[in-house]
């Protein structure tokens, strides 16, 4: 576990801020395809450190040790560019509904927090298919806008994007955007596509339309093993809250996927 302190704040849209990190350890970590890590937030007054060599055995287990009040909240992000020892991650800011967001909408520059990973061990490269095929809400731009500059211009892909309404859209070439204001929906609009069945498919947002997307492109003959898919969020439920039974499937999906 290591800290990173804010160096830039940059408003890409309402609802989405970029920010860039140093820290200890950023030169070692190296790249690779959908780089995804823990990011921990103090609680007010308190500090983001969790102890480097804890008495209670591993670093996560020290993390657990620590008292409610202390403990600082984790959550997931993906890394949106890792170069020359600085990390920029994008935040989806909605208000103060979680710690993630609300420590975002007043961050500034000299800010900490902590990092945990990203991990090697969790690297899984791009697939190889003739079409490639990308679907997510704001909370997956980021992964999608990184894989997507890592793909030859040659490459042939689809790419569908949910946010709130125009002003939430990026320069990411290529992308659909799925309005909510106009009243679309994700799964409604890649559902409709003609896709076939030798695609690579990348899937990721709120896990409830992620699971309803890959049991879409499963039911249109994609082998499970073309599909990398993550449920970011759940509607209602925060990552503080117990798995729900689908999360305990989608959890187990992901462990037989990486074993393959």
């Amino acid at each position: 576990m290591s800290l990173l302190t804010v160096t830039s704040v940059v408003p890409l849209t309402p609802r989405m801020t970029r920010m860039t990190f140093t820290g200890p350890g950023l030169a070692e970590i190296g790249t690779w395809p959908d780089q995804q890590l823990k990011l921990l937030f103090p609680q007010p007054g308190g500090s983001a450190h969790v102890s480097d060599a804890p008495d209670v055995g591993t670093w996560y287990q020290a993390y657990l040790a620590m008292p409610d009040d202390e403990r600082p909240w984790m959550r997931s992000f993906t890394v949106r560019e890792l170069a020359d020892e600085v990390l920029t991650i994008d935040f989806v800011l909605h208000g103060a509904n979680g710690p993630a967001s609300r420590w975002a909408s007043s961050a500034q520059v000299g800010d900490v927090i902590g990092r945990f990973g990203p991990s090697p061990d969790y690297a899984r490269p791009l697939g190889e298919a003739e079409l490639l095929v990308f679907a997510g809400d704001e909370t997956a731009l980021p992964a999608i806008a990184s894989l997507l500059e890592l793909l030859p211009a040659a490459q042939q892909r689809l790419v569908f994007v949910e946010v709130a309404d125009p002003a939430e859209e990026q320069d990411v070439p290529g992308v659909r955007w799925v309005h909510r204001s106009a009243g679309e929906d994700l799964v409604s609009v890649v559902t409709a596509q003609d896709v076939p069945a030798d695609v690579w498919v990348w899937l990721g947002g709120e896990a409830s339309a992620v699971r309803a997307l890959r049991r879409h492109f499963v039911g249109r003959g994609v082998s499970k093993k073309d599909i990398e898919f993550s449920g970011y969020w759940r509607r209602t439920l925060t990552q503080d809250d117990a798995p729900t039974a689908d999360d305990l499937a989608e959890a187990q999906e992901r462990i037989a996927a990486l074993s393959e």
